[in-house]
């Protein structure tokens, strides 16, 4: 059995400008943003009990969906690194970015800059999307949603690039007999139907998806628990999404949680049972939530009532 961990928009604070000139444009509404309202329930000491945690449940591998930072400074970029090595080393760890993490144009390939060994492929020199990672029977497909855009917009694109490789890599993936994760920061379907928060070609992503398959789509960006089922050329895919892991409990957020994914068996017998752990609104510790099939023969129940 292998264990894969997923945890998700951490938005490390605190947020400090080297000097005002760094507030121009969209960022000087992120930043009062964050001072008004996003520092009072993004919380250092939620952020460690919930990764002191899930390191205690020895994962086999630990993959983070985005949005490290806030908005995007220069100086939050290094400390971002420092708190990725503690969750592990880079053949342990696996990210992708999210909207916050190319939250301008001046500082969009800073995370790449200081992130890159994570978000490499198994042979890769350099960091491209969509890139692979194979851990035991685990095929790891990172893809990057992350562009700059306007005031007021949160939204992600995946490009006609990057999608027409993407429809290379999964049948070959599939004919190598492995599980293969997809790990995208934004979710596939948007919930609230929030037009400046959406994956842009979402369509063309969930269309790709029904083509060629995936096992799993992990997500975040939404801050909430949730499962949607995908249409699959044969079985529906489940789609993920975890809360923030540094959050408090909110109007429009869960509290910090992080989810757990026991995989196993093989191709057309595969077993995945997802455990959800982190807080309750009224628990001052980490906790088991849920525990939910999501293959093998007590999901068939929850995809067909989708």
């Amino acid at each position: 059995m292998f264990t894969l961990a997923h945890l998700s928009d951490p938005h490390l604070g605190p947020v400090r400008v080297a000097n005002f000139s760094e507030l121009a444009g969209k960022r000087v509404l992120g930043f009062l943003n964050w001072h008004r309202r996003r520092r009072e329930f993004h919380l250092a000491d939620v952020l460690a009990a919930l990764t002191a945690d899930l390191k205690a449940q020895r994962p086999d591998h630990i993959a983070v969906t985005g949005d490290l930072v806030n908005i995007s400074l220069a100086g939050e970029f290094a400390p971002a690194r420092t708190w990725l090595e503690t969750l592990g080393p880079p053949d342990q760890v696996t990210l992708i970015p999210g909207n916050h993490d190319a939250y301008v144009r001046a500082t969009a390939d800073h995370w790449q800059l200081h992130w890159d060994d994570y978000m490499r492929g198994d042979a890769a020199q350099d960091t491209r999307f969509p890139f692979v990672r194979r851990r035991g029977k685990v095929a790891l497909i990172g893809l990057s949603s992350a562009v700059p855009t306007g005031p007021f917009l949160a939204t992600g694109h995946l490009g006609a690039k990057q999608l027409a490789q993407l429809a290379d890599l999964l049948p070959r993936l599939r004919d190598e007999g492995l599980f293969r994760v997809v790990l995208i920061h934004h979710p596939p379907v948007s919930k609230r139907r929030n037009r400046f928060k959406r994956l842009t070609d979402g369509r063309a992503f969930r269309a790709l998806l029904a083509r060629h398959g995936a096992e799993l789509v992990l997500h975040g960006h939404d801050h909430r628990h949730s499962v949607t089922w995908l249409d699959g050329p044969e079985n529906p895919i489940p789609a993920v999404g975890v809360p923030t892991a540094s959050a408090t409990a909110g109007e429009e957020h869960d509290p910090a949680a992080y989810n757990l994914y026991n995989i196993d068996g093989q191709p057309g017998a595969w077993r995945c049972e997802a455990i959800s752990r982190g807080f309750r609104p009224d628990s001052p510790s980490v906790v088991e939530l849920t525990r939910r099939m999501l293959h093998g023969a007590a999901a068939a129940a929850s995809a067909d009532a989708r």
